[in-house]
């Protein structure tokens, strides 16, 4: 829910573009324009402190329930070039939280397994490893024509995700693992804590 936005955040921001559009509309130099861009000021920092208070509850909440948390590293600068999606990428502070979700696995003993920008995650099988040609970022569904299994996009990217960290932490520990992905490990704190799970997140 944190990259859709809590329900306080959606609303906030509702009243962020009427605010927005409430200073356009006054005389430039008015007092009523002055009072205006006061009460925006106020409602920016308002949508700020709770899209870092989502990321934080977010973080914590994956770092304390999962020991291993496979990523991708995302090319946001690259996806701030599409005119129609930049603001919402901008908006969803995907440096912050992967910094957040990699100094509290470190805290908590856990790892942060950052897949290569280049793995075609949405384009695999998560079944049968068979890879797509193509597949348009408007296709959310797609169904495999070597298995016939029909995919959710995201879905089928957060289990290839999650099946490259496995593999990865099982080359870690000397056994067969492939992948392009990078390991962030930080010295686990001294409180002895167990995890049993894996997660993936995208």
């Amino acid at each position: 829910e944190v990259f859709t936005g809590s329900k306080a955040l959606r609303c906030a921001q509702k009243q962020l573009r009427r605010l927005a559009k409430a200073v356009s509309r006054k005389e430039k130099g008015s007092h009523n324009r002055h009072k205006a861009k006061r009460k925006l000021a106020r409602r920016h920092a308002r949508v700020r402190n709770i899209r870092s208070n989502d990321l934080y509850q977010a973080s914590t909440s994956i770092t304390r329930r999962f020991h291993t948390i496979g990523i991708e590293d995302l090319n946001v600068k690259g996806m701030l070039g599409n005119r129609c999606l930049s603001r919402a990428i901008a908006d969803m502070g995907f440096g912050e939280f992967r910094r957040q979700l990699e100094y509290k696995a470190g805290r908590h003993g856990g790892q942060v397994v950052v897949v290569d920008r280049w793995y075609p995650s949405s384009k695999i099988c998560s079944c049968c490893g068979v890879k797509i040609e193509r597949l348009t970022l408007a296709q959310r569904h797609w169904t495999c024509d070597a298995c016939g299994v029909a995919h959710d996009r995201d879905v089928n990217a957060a289990i290839n995700l999650r099946n490259m960290a496995v593999s990865s932490t099982v080359s870690a520990c000397g056994g067969e693992g492939a992948g392009p992905v990078r390991e962030r490990r930080v010295k686990p704190a001294p409180v002895k804590q167990e995890f049993n799970s894996k997660a993936s997140f995208k």
